[in-house]
């Protein structure tokens, strides 16, 4: 989701992607050479594509309908982000069960909007976040402070906002929560709160971007509402689709915390960094693990006469993804393209916890904004892009397969859930001198 007063308009969108990474499907520079580069796919191949980050509620409904229905080549997950477009998204998913899956949540920009105890006033609520009185805030805060409260609505209890979002999941098995997240830099406007279509709403009407003030949301207040969020998606066992905005050590340590106050109920769902701003290494640190490396000899290797090789070489093991394994990544052209280092990102990640999006509000541009990701991913790990869809390939060796299949399975992965524990390094090395020995008494 683009900043709340960053929007691009349609109009914008080729400035959006000027930054075309290099190695993509080819060098492109506008929205419609985006469209062009759509039209060559065979739609049989698009049918297996998922946009799993878009947000077509924010555009004019008509329209956003009518593309769904009638020129819409992929499937989407369409998010929800505040009160007002919960029911926007029911309402584009009920249309469109094919092709939408409803995600419903609170997103981190509108936190302060929600109080975690019923307030005694909107102002005691909001001075609360912004004007902590210790230390007693400068005069200039004190002023922004009282020139933005009359833009802000009343508070909303964190329990009404849990009890819409639960009713919502119930009232559709297979939505996702989404999107929530956590949000370091997202300061708050002068303005009120806007009225769908919330992209025609981001800046004046003489164009000029709309003034923020010098607050933000305080993290722990984010945290708290996030993890409530969080808690019903491990009680109805849905996945979710996580913003994480120059919070990286804060991401690491809140899926630490999840795993340990859930265990095995959260990793029952899956995950999904959106738009991942990540830098590789702290991808490493949340995803890393062990396996057997390359140099490890081979099952049959360690079958009589190699035995003794077992307990020689049960130690070398390398990087793999363990340690959260219903963890996924997926990447956007409208975000993540700005910067090249999406690219690293996409090296680093193992190829099953990948995933693409548009990350935008048009529906018109969902389907080459997220075709044109899928070829930048494949040009990083070296894949094929179908040029026909196979129905047999499925049954060749996965190394064949190309980047369309390859992204169909990773999300029927993150669909399915369920993920396992991995064995730590000390258990499969017990586990195989086990193994060892049962076969030797055999004998």
């Amino acid at each position: 989701m683009c900043p709340p007063n960053d929007i691009p308009q349609l109009s914008d969108a080729s400035a959006v992607i000027q930054n075309t990474p290099p190695g993509a499907s080819t060098s492109l520079s506008s929205a419609e050479e985006l469209q062009r580069e759509l039209d060559k796919v065979p739609r049989s191949v698009l049918a297996h594509v998922v946009d799993v980050h878009c947000h077509p509620t924010d555009s004019e409904a008509k329209m956003t309908h009518h593309v769904v229905a009638e020129g819409l080549p992929i499937r989407i997950c369409a998010m929800a982000t505040r009160r007002s477009d919960q029911e926007l998204v029911a309402g584009l998913a009920r249309a469109h069960p094919d092709k939408v899956v409803p995600c419903f949540g609170y997103h981190p920009w509108f936190y302060h909007w929600i109080s975690l105890t019923p307030a005694p006033s909107k102002e005691s609520h909001y001075r609360a976040l912004f004007l902590p009185s210790s230390p007693p805030p400068k005069p200039e805060l004190v002023a922004a402070f009282e020139r933005l409260l009359p833009y802000l609505p009343e508070p909303i209890p964190l329990s009404d906002l849990l009890q819409d979002v639960r009713s919502r999941l119930v009232q559709f098995p297979g939505a996702m929560l989404g999107e929530v997240g956590i949000d370091r830099v997202c300061r708050i406007p002068y303005s009120r709160p806007a009225d769908p279509p919330y992209a025609n709403c981001a800046d004046h009407e003489d164009g000029s971007s709309r003034e923020l003030s010098p607050f933000t949301i305080p993290l722990e207040h984010q945290l708290a509402i996030l993890e409530a969020q969080l808690a019903l998606a491990v009680e109805l066992k849905r996945n979710v689709s996580l913003h994480s905005v120059k919070c990286q050590q804060a991401t690491c340590e809140l899926l630490d915390r999840m795993k340990t106050k859930h265990g095995a109920a959260w990793l029952r769902i899956s995950v999904d960094l959106h738009s991942c701003g990540l830098s590789p290494q702290t991808w490493q640190q949340i995803s890393v693990g062990r396996r057997p490396c390359e140099q490890c000899p081979s099952r049959a290797a360690l079958e009589p006469p190699n035995r003794t090789l077992i307990v020689a070489r049960i130690d070398l093991f390398e990087p793999s993804q363990k340690r959260h394994p219903n963890v996924f990544l997926s990447l956007s052209t409208a975000i993540n393209a700005r910067s090249p280092a999406h690219r690293a990102l996409i090296a680093a990640c193992a190829p099953d916890r990948i995933l693409v999006e548009s990350d935008f509000h048009d529906v018109r541009l969902s389907a080459p904004y997220t075709w044109h990701m899928l070829c930048t991913v494949a040009a990083v790990k070296g894949w094929r892009v179908e040029e026909v869809w196979d129905e047999d390939e499925a049954a060749v060796r996965e190394e064949k397969w190309g980047a369309v299949r390859r992204l169909e399975e990773n999300w029927k992965l993150f669909v399915r859930g369920e993920h396992e524990e991995r064995v730590k390094r000390k258990d499969k090395r017990n586990r195989f001198i086990e193994e060892w020995e049962a076969e030797a008494e055999g004998e």
